[in-house]
């Protein structure tokens, strides 16, 4: 396998891993709250960071630089995560959240235009209004937001994860572009640690069921999600534009409803499908120019 080739995989296996997210929280949240789980996984985290910096000899980063980490880290880590562990843990779909949060490439694209005058093309923008219009087929075909409490904190919990995660990416992308990979995302996860922290001594009670499918669900978040899907996304935000990278989340919603479906049988209907090939018709515009 050449270079190129095995560069060209690199936003498929981050897709694929970053949907196995959503399910690994609806595997594990059964038997541990949610601030509780995401605080033992960052703090294991930021040891095994440490670790991998200190092997590798890799470089450190400005103190000046630190602030600005730990609050892509905040956004990244604490809100996203944050916000889409609490909704799962209410009840909320692990597809439909998927789902919500996948509007990111929409909202960041937008922000850029509107706020830094990034130039797009115009099957950039067709690409754009057709993810925006597959997402909602997904919505509509895959789940009901109602009135109920599941509905309401899930949906609320949902967009706060979506601003978190869009406005990471923009900061990540214009401030923090030549930030060493491996320093960068241990300051991200101290930011992220301080963040959650909090919320689960104040606002839990600790309880625990000691289970195989909870220890796997956290192995999995910390060594496929924590380090090796996040380094992924680091580098997709440092090699490529904006537009491009964020178009890859497109993907995401369709592979972690399917995986829903598949796993915990939370319903794909027909329209639910057309909306996942939509999706993906519109990463292709956008990917390709």
């Amino acid at each position: 396998m050449t270079a190129k080739t095995r560069t060209a995989l690199i936003p498929f296996l981050f897709v694929w891993l970053w949907s196995t997210g959503f399910i690994g929280a609806r595997f594990g949240l059964p038997y541990i709250e949610p601030f509780n789980f995401i605080s033992i996984r960052f703090g294991i985290v930021i040891v095994l960071f440490a670790i991998m910096i200190l092997i590798a000899k890799a470089a450190w980063i400005p103190l000046r630089e630190i602030g600005l980490q730990m609050l892509v880290g905040f956004l990244l880590h604490g809100l996203y995560l944050g916000g889409v562990f609490y909704a799962i843990s209410r009840g909320f779909p692990a597809g439909l959240s998927a789902i919500i949060v996948g509007v990111q490439p929409i909202l960041t694209i937008t922000v850029n235009r509107l706020f830094f005058g990034t130039v797009i093309s115009h099957k950039q923008a067709i690409g754009v209004i057709l993810g925006f219009a597959g997402l909602l087929a997904v919505i509509l075909g895959s789940a009901e937001i109602d009135g109920s409490d599941v509905g309401t904190i899930g949906l609320t919990a949902c967009i706060v994860a979506l601003f978190g995660i869009a406005a990471s990416t923009i900061i990540q992308k214009r401030y923090c572009a030549d930030i060493p990979l491996l320093a960068g995302s241990f300051w991200q996860y101290v930011g992220a640690f301080i963040t959650v922290l909090p919320a689960t001594l104040l606002l839990e009670t600790h309880w625990v069921e000691h289970t195989w499918q909870l220890y796997a669900a956290i192995i999995w978040a910390i060594v496929a999600l924590s380090i090796v899907a996040v380094l992924l996304l680091m580098y997709m935000i440092r090699e490529g534009e904006v537009a491009k990278v964020t178009s890859y989340f497109y993907l995401v919603p369709p592979a972690a409803v399917i995986q829903a479906w598949w796993l915990f049988g939370e319903t794909l209907s027909p329209v639910s499908i057309f909306g996942c090939l939509v999706v993906m018709l519109g990463v292709a515009l956008v990917v390709r120019n």
